[in-house]
This record gives structure tokens, sequence and C-alpha cells, in this order.
């Protein structure tokens, strides 16, 4: 699929490129092509002006020294006669060629026209009676024309070869973001597929036992209840599943306004003491009073709620877990912080990845790996920052919020 997109890319961009060119050379032929046709003309009329004989004080070549072009005159008596002028830039050795040359011009009663086989343009007078035919030579034109065609090949040329890797380069960079999302959307698959894989067996494997007449009332009730422990972790997931592709699409509902941030981290610590002490666990709060953010009551209260569950799971028992709110400036920043072992840097950037786990020893079966995923998104969406540092053995997620005055 990359592949078909980069083709279709770097074809519309030669595409275009070709239409650009054709445009651009052919603007360029046709106006130097007129150009040198009126100026061939402009000297035509002016090498009319003295087409008659000159008298003898004023040569011919004074009245047309700003001729430029070989040329040659041609005047048509009123008896018939023809005399010829200006033969020193071109001649007619045959007499008869030329008298069928000008006798085909005055009957097509044009007042001028190209003879392409003889490379001429010719413009036709009448003064007093006396027909005029001025013929110029135009093959430094065809020259001109022919020169400026092989310069614009070679340009264009260059030019494709020029714009085809550009456009090769373009198709990568442009691309490399879907390639980016469509591998993580292939990895999105696989691991929620593998996270539905294990409840499924579960249930599976318990509703089979339970139709199997072989087991007592008790062990059926066993499996009822197993069944119905899957199907909530099943639903779990499949809500999380759901708030991150509300998130994803834009979709997902928020109700924002103005709220005591200090109350709302104090309250999640309260809500989690009890479990910390049947851990046999400590935690510590440095919770600064007044602050206030705006924002969603309850999608903040689920950020720390991942927070410190997370500190839950993964501190090392024992150690006390500690909990903080600070001002900084325009910004507020809540502080999780617990013991356990170090977070690389290359975990502490991913993370907040989907269904990424740095130990999958550690799963316990109630964790999908989607939590602070979750929770980077709603902070996210609140304009914030979400980072984890680990330092002197202790592992601490900031969330960093702006400060309502």
């Amino acid at each position: 699929m990359i592949k078909r997109l980069k083709i279709k890319f770097v074809v519309v961009i030669m595409s275009v490129i070709t239409v650009m060119f054709a445009a651009i050379f052919g603007f360029v032929m046709h106006s130097t092509r007129l150009n040198a046709e009126r100026e061939s003309i402009r000297m035509m009329r002016q090498m009319a002006f003295g087409s008659m004989p000159p008298p003898p004080s004023e040569p011919l070549d004074k009245k047309t020294e700003n001729i430029r072009l070989p040329y040659f005159t041609v005047v048509v008596k009123t008896d018939g006669t023809m005399d010829v002028f200006g033969d020193a830039y071109y001649k007619f050795t045959d007499k008869e060629q030329l008298n069928e040359l000008v006798g085909e011009i005055l009957s097509q009663d044009k007042q001028n026209g190209l003879v392409a086989d003889l490379d001429l343009r010719y413009l036709t007078t009448r003064s007093a009676g006396v027909q005029s035919i001025v013929f110029a030579d135009v093959s430094s034109e065809k020259a001109i024309m022919t020169g400026l065609v092989q310069n614009c090949v070679i340009i264009g040329l260059v030019g494709y070869a020029v714009f085809f890797a550009i456009s090769l380069l373009l198709a990568n960079w442009v691309t490399k973001p879907v390639e980016k999302t469509l591998e993580e959307q292939k990895r999105f698959i696989a691991d929620t597929s593998h996270e539905l894989k294990t409840p499924l067996t579960v249930i599976m494997t318990n509703a089979e036992m339970l139709g199997d007449g072989s087991y007592s009332e008790n062990d059926k009730r066993g499996f009822g209840k197993n069944i119905l422990s899957m199907s909530k972790r099943m639903r779990g997931l499949v809500e999380n599943l759901l708030e991150l592709s509300r998130m994803d699409s834009g979709t997902s509902v928020s109700v924002r306004k103005a709220l005591d941030y200090s109350k709302l981290v104090s309250d999640s610590v309260l809500l989690f003491e009890p479990l910390f002490y049947e851990k046999g666990m400590e935690i510590f709060c440095d919770i600064e009073d007044g602050i206030r953010v705006y924002g969603d009551k309850n999608k903040l209260e689920q950020v720390m709620s991942v927070l410190l569950d997370n500190a839950l799971k993964y501190s090392s028992p024992g150690q006390p877990v500690i909990v903080s709110l600070k001002r900084q400036r325009t910004h507020c920043v809540a502080a999780v912080s617990g013991s356990g072992d170090p977070i690389s840097k290359a975990d502490c950037k991913n993370i907040f990845k989907r269904f990424y786990r740095i130990d999958k020893s550690r799963n316990d079966g109630q964790s999908y790996g989607l939590g602070l995923s979750i929770a980077d998104g709603i902070i996210a969406e609140h304009g914030g920052h979400i980072r984890v540092e680990s330092k002197n053995n202790r592992n601490t997620f900031y969330v960093s919020l702006t400060y309502k005055q």
C-alpha cells in the first residue's frame, strides 16, 4: 500500500512538472517566435520605404543602414518589368524562378507571408501604381528557434531528473507518517487480539465445563464466576478501547469548567490510602492549596487514578510514594513519585504507547497497558503535558497543566 502511495505521489508530481514545463517552454517559444516575426516585419517595412531606386546623392545602403536581415526588394512596374534591389545580400540566379515566385505572391493578394521552402518572408506594398515586394531571409530565425528547442529539451531533461529525485525524497517524507500510522495500527490490532484472546479462551473453556454433567454444582458455580470475571475484564478493555477511539476521532465528551485542582488531587489520594495501607505502603502528600485549573473533573480524576494505581502496582514495598502539586509561573505540576526498578530512557519515551509494558512478566491480568496511554490523551486534550523521569531509583510521573488565575 505504501509503495503504491509513493508511486501515485511521484506520478502526480511529475505530471504537474510536465504541465508546468510544457506551459513555460511553450510560452517562451511562442513569444520568441512572435517577437522575431514582429521584428522581421518591422525591418521589412523600413525596407519598403527604401524600395524605390534612390537618387544618386543618397545610396540605398544609406536608407537601410539599420536593417540587419539579409533582404532584397522586387519592384514591379506598371509595364510588368521588375527591378531587384539589395541583391548584395540575396541573389536569385534563376530569373524564371523569381518571376514565378513574384507571380504566385501577387496572385494570393496577401500583404505578408512566408515561403517556407525558400526560408523567405515577404511584405507587399503599393505606391504610385508601383508594386513592391520585400523579401527577407528567415533562416536565422529558424536557427534561433532550433537552438531554443534544443535548449528547452536539455533544460527539460535536467529538470526532470532533478524533480524526479526531489519527488522521491518528498514521497518518502510525506508517506512516512502514513507508514508509521499503519504500523501502529497493525501493532494495535495484534495487541488487542492478544488481550482478548486470554479472556475469550477462559470463557469458552469454562462454558464447555459448565455444560459437562460430570461436574458438581459447586464446580459449576465456580465456572460461572470465572466467566463473569473474564466478561468484566473484556468489558473494561472494550471501554478503554472506545475511549481511545473517541480521543483519536476528537469525539470524546468533555465537560470543562474551573475547578479546584488541589482538592481533586487530595481527594484522589484519600481514595487510594486504604489500598496502600493494605499493601503495607505509605503515601505522603505535598499539595499546595488554592491551585485552580480549567478542565474536566472526571477525566483529571481518571489521570490521577491511573498514576496512583501505577505507583501502587510497581513501587517497591516498604518505600513511600510521594504525591505533590506545585505552582510554576503560568503552570502547575502534579507529580507522583515511587521507588522501583529504574526506567530506561527508551522506556520513558514508549511507556505512554498503547499496550506497552516495560516488564510483561509483571502483568497481573487486570492491566491492559492502556492506562498511561489514556492519561496521555486526556492531558493532551487539556493542552498539558505528561512525562516520566527515572532518577535516583525513583520513578516520577509529572503532569503539567495551565494554571487558572
